[in-house]
Parts: structure tokens; C-alpha cells; sequence
């Protein structure tokens, strides 16, 4: 499947579709849906991969990539673990990994692309699934899991210093979040896809969609910007293990976001404008 994301179906054959890869912020591939389990996974050889993000960020993901391929982040605090846009694979190795860090008292998502194992972590270490109450219905879950589902909308703190903010956008309940005590006490932010990061890491970009080429519009990226304004954060880390941004990332996100606009307002570029779209180079590339 595309998506990566866990669906919980009765009987021994599959569902015929997925909702989320269905919807058209995601993709089906033209020869149809593919379905597979975690022991499948484990028998065509995917594995844990474990790496120390910075103190207190410890990634855990999965070789080869699954669906979007997303990694997850552990983020330890003294009071509890929460465990953010979780990987679509484990197995024991994951597990004894997050073990080690703490365990997790929660475990929550940027948007439904990045659910992933969320159930399965859950279950494994009685934690609690927090998610916004706009988006819930895309959570596939046994009946037995209803007891350890949270709703939440606007902000919620988790710990002190770490806070779930809900941003819209990509999809209604599109979430960061923040980390006051990161990046050496000057603040991260995990943003899954919410605020999407350029392979240059030097600036960021809205999308409604990227695999299918589909930009945010305007109002949408007023959105996220209002919601993350009241933090501070030096760092931001995507839902890869590259890109991230790694310093002075709250001046990236505003010349980023008035860059981006100015292309939405149709503000093009002087060459665009000035009858060389339709001209022929016969220079040399690199």
C-alpha cells in the first residue's frame, strides 16, 4: 500500500480499497492496491533502523522504504516518552529499541499519511493515541483499542515544554510538534509534512497534496503559520531522516512563507513575465 497505514479488516482477504490512498491528497498505483502484513515484511527482509536525531530525538524506521517511508521520533522527556509519526514497520528490535529510551506514554501523528504502526505501538506499551478529533475517523482500530484514543483540537500539552498544535492545511487536523527544550533549549519543531522541507534544507514549502502536485492555497498556509507564531524553535525535523532544518529556522519559515505566497498571488518571476517562457536554450548544462 502507499500510504504505509495499518487497516484493521476481518476475514482473511484484504479490504478492496484503502481510504486514505483513495483520497486525493495520496495515490493508487495504476496496477491497483498492494497489501501486505508485518510478518510478510519481516520474511522479505525489512528491518529496524535506530539513530540518535539529536539528545533527547531518537529516530526509529525501517530499511527498505514502505509506503510514504516515513521514520518515527522519539521524544524522551523526564516525565514520558511520546513516539511522533510513526514508522509503517517494527518487529522486536524496534520494540527493545524503545524499550531502552523509556518505553512511551503516548503516541500521536502528524496527519493520517503518518498513522503507520500507531495501534501496534500502543498496544505493545499501553499508551495512550492521541490524535485531533477532526480527523479521527481515519484511524483504523480494533474495538479493543477505543479506551487508549484521545481526541484533542487547537493545542494540548503533553509534558512541560511539549505540545501537540494543530495547524490545518494538508488535512483538517494537520499537526506539529513542539519541543521547547530541543535544539540546545532554543526549540524544535516536528512537522511531519504540515510545513514540507526542501531537499536543500534552506527553506520550506504548503502542500494540499505532493504526490500529486497540489498546492496549498493561501488561506490554508495563513493557518499553519498563526498556529506555530506563539513558539520558538531554532530546528525542524520533517518526516525523513533528511531533510531537516538545522539552524535559524524560524527566519527560514517566514522568507519561505513570503516566497511561497508571492508565487500564489501570481507575483512571477521577471523572466516569466517578459516573453522568454516560450524561448529555446542551446546552452550548456551541468
Amino acid at each position: 500500500m502507499t500510504c504505509g497505514s495499518h487497516v484493521y479488516h476481518e476475514g482473511d482477504a484484504p479490504p478492496e480499497e484503502c481510504e486514505i490512498c483513495e483520497d486525493d491528497r495520496q495515490w493508487v498505483p495504476a496496477g491497483g492496491q498492494l497489501w501486505t502484513t508485518l510478518e510478510k515484511m519481516a520474511a522479505d527482509g525489512f528491518r529496524t533502523v535506530v539513530r540518535e536525531v539529536e539528545p533527547g530525538l531518537l529516530g526509529v524506521g525501517a530499511e527498505p522504504m514502505i509506503g510514504i517511508g516515513q521514520r518515527g521520533l522519539v521524544l524522551r522527556t523526564g516525565e514520558g516518552n511520546v513516539l511522533w509519526d510513526p514508522s509503517p514497520y517494527l518487529d522486536e528490535a524496534a520494540v527493545e529499541a524503545v524499550r531502552e529510551a523509556g518505553g512511551l506514554a503516548a503516541v500521536s501523528a502528524s496527519h493520517p499519511h503518518f498513522y503507520g504502526a500507531v495501534v501496534e505501538w500502543s498496544r505493545l506499551f499501553d499508551a495512550e493515541i492521541l490524535l485531533p478529533e477532526v480527523d479521527i475517523h481515519w484511524l483504523s482500530r480494533p474495538a479493543s483499542m477505543e479506551h487508549l484514543v484521545r481526541t484533542w483540537s487547537g493545542t494540548v500539552p503533553l509534558f512541560d515544554g511539549v505540545t501537540l498544535v494543530q495547524c490545518g492545511g494538508h488535512f483538517p487536523g494537520s499537526s506539529v510538534l513542539h519541543w521547547a527544550a530541543g535544539a540546545g533549549g532554543q526549540g524544535v519543531l516536528l512537522t511531519g509534512d504540515t510545513i514540507n522541507i526542501s531537499p536543500g534544507e534552506d527553506r520550506v514549502a504548503f502542500l494540499y497534496s505532493a504526490p500529486n502536485r497540489l498546492p496549498l492555497p493561501e488561506r490554508g498556509v495563513h493557518g499553519v503559520i498563526e498556529a506555530v507564531q506563539p513558539y520558538s524553535f531554532d530546528r525542524m525535523y520533517a518526516h525523513w531522516w533528511t531533510p531537516a532544518i538545522r539552524g535559524d529556522a524560524q527566519r527560514v519559515l517566514k522568507e519561505s512563507t513570503d516566497h511561497y505566497l508571492k508565487f500564489m498571488r501570481g507575483d512571477a518571476p521577471e523572466w516569466l513575465t517578459e516573453g522568454h517562457s516560450h524561448g529555446h536554450s542551446h546552452g550548456h548544462a551541468d
